[in-house]
């Protein structure tokens, strides 16, 4: 259950990067299948919901009082305030996510200023450009440091539009 709670720490502050920190109430979803993969089990709803439940209680000294629900195998993790105050008061505000948003945030940015982030922080990174018809460009740090996600790049125009996925989703 530790991915999925730096999933969420993770989550929250990607989002108070982009928008900047507000102590808010935050809704996340996730399908059965991304949620069974990150805990490494195969639940149904009612047993994934079982879980949950136990672990954010056992969690309320951090996050507070989560609410769980799903419907038709989605789920629906509805954080309270002191989830996102306690990630604005205990992860650091800078390095590698501060940076590759930064970079990736401004107007013309060339897919290698973009990966002069990613080389800034480690010499094992993954490079390639994608041949689907989804996204451009794939980057991921090869040893998960200092950061474990897979990063799916896509040129608009003068932007370059990026999605972050946990390694198990990308492959699903």
């Amino acid at each position: 259950m530790n991915s999925l709670l730096n999933n969420i720490i993770d989550v929250i502050k990607e989002e108070q990067i982009k928008l900047g920190y507000c102590k808010e109430r935050i809704r996340l979803y996730y399908p059965l299948t991304s949620l069974n993969s990150m805990l490494g089990i195969k639940a149904d709803c009612a047993e994934m919901e079982r879980r949950l439940n136990e672990f954010f209680f056992s969690k309320q000294d951090v996050l507070g009082k989560v609410e769980v629900s799903y419907k038709a195998e989605r789920f629906c993790i509805n954080l309270p305030e002191q989830a996102s105050e306690y990630v604005h008061e205990h992860t650091p505000s800078d390095g590698f996510l501060y940076d590759f948003i930064g970079t990736i945030s401004k107007h013309g940015v060339t897919i290698d200023e973009v990966l002069a982030q990613f080389n800034k922080y480690s010499d094992k990174v993954h490079f390639e450009e994608m041949t689907n018809e989804d996204f451009d460009y794939l980057i991921y740090f090869e040893d998960g440091q200092p950061d474990s996600y897979f990063y799916c790049l896509t040129q608009e125009e003068e932007h370059l539009i990026y999605h972050r996925f946990t390694k198990e989703d990308y492959y699903e």
